[in-house]
């Protein structure tokens, strides 16, 4: 669509999810800016991670990213962050994804501009990945947290894991991955109460991508990790399907359900973190609608993917296009 409106979107994942001052401070920092719109909050206790997703012109989420970083290095110190989510630093990662008008290139540029701000600005060490990478070993999000923050001061003194911006450490802060990708749904996968820790973890190496141990799982698109939510009481599948295109959520939900059957496990349902673009829900609920239709579909797609099991799910909150209208 060359005429349309440029428009983009940003995912930003703050390593707090217990201090509601902060959140507040946070939200505030992102719909304060014109031409940005907050469409999304996902906090985590259990997690201590909140998902803010806002977007709005390329000018205004940009002005708005760089807030929620100065926000964040004068409210969260990782020094005594502990949480489940693996994370490097208090905006553990903030990903830009195009939405309309706007092209790919772009962004790595803005990216760039951006991650030299923070650095100069705010003394925060910043790593730049997916499209934005400088380097092919620093594309993958799982390999530039390697370590998580608690392993920082060693990173540090490796030539090949300095920071493309700002200082080598920070101590309160921790360090940020920052790039343009594409989108990426967040989304776990709910185990039964009993269900032990090794099991999940099993799980989660069977169905994602890069399986275990040199031997690839199911599903080239997805990346997932097992960990337990005590807020939940319960263990989670937490995928994130990197390639939404090929990898059918409702496929992936069912070979979850026949998988977990077989050490006596039981999947309960799936929980959405953040909004998801409506072809993918439509698309995981499609196979099991028989009147057909938009709102059937989406219907039948909270259904099959058991999205109210930790609580209410109303899809015309998470859709992206319905969020944003």
């Amino acid at each position: 669509m060359p005429n349309a409106s440029p428009l983009v979107e940003c995912i930003v994942n703050v390593s707090e999810g217990r201090n509601d001052a902060t959140l507040a401070a946070l939200a505030a920092a992102i719909s304060g800016v014109p031409g940005c719109k907050l469409l999304h909050q996902d906090a985590g206790a259990g997690a201590n991670r909140t998902v803010f997703t806002f977007a709005g012109t390329p000018d205004a989420v940009f002005a708005a990213a760089y807030k929620v970083y100065a926000v964040a290095v004068e409210r969260i110190d990782m020094r005594a962050h502990h949480g489940e989510h693996p994370r490097i630093g208090a905006v553990d990662v903030c990903p830009f994804v195009p939405i309309s008008g706007v092209g790919m290139e772009e962004l790595v540029a803005r990216t760039r501009v951006l991650g030299e701000e923070l650095g100069a600005k705010l003394g925060v060490p910043v790593f730049l990945y997916e499209r934005s990478a400088t380097a092919p070993h620093r594309q993958n999000l799982a390999a530039v947290r390697r370590g998580e923050y608690e392993g920082l001061p060693a990173r540090g003194k490796d030539p090949g894991w300095q920071p493309d911006y700002g200082p080598a450490l920070n101590p309160g802060f921790g360090a940020t991955v920052l790039g343009a990708r594409p989108f990426l749904i967040a989304w776990n996968i709910n185990l039964a109460p009993e269900v032990p820790l090794d099991v999940a973890k099993n799980l989660a190496a069977k169905l994602r991508g890069s399986g275990r141990n040199g031997r690839p799982g199911l599903f080239s698109g997805l990346k997932a990790i097992g960990w337990r939510i005590p807020e939940f009481n319960r263990c989670q599948i937490s995928c994130n399907v990197v390639d939404a295109d090929a990898t059918d959520l409702a496929k992936v939900y069912l070979t979850a359900v026949s998988l977990a059957d077989s050490p006596g496990a039981r999947v309960t349902g799936s929980e959405l973190i953040g909004l998801i673009p409506e072809r993918y829900l439509r698309r995981a609920g499609k196979t099991f609608c028989f009147t057909g239709g938009r709102e059937a579909e989406l219907e039948a797609a909270v259904a099959v993917l058991g999205l109210d099991d930790l609580g209410a799910f109303d899809w015309r909150e998470r859709v992206l296009e319905e969020v944003m209208s």
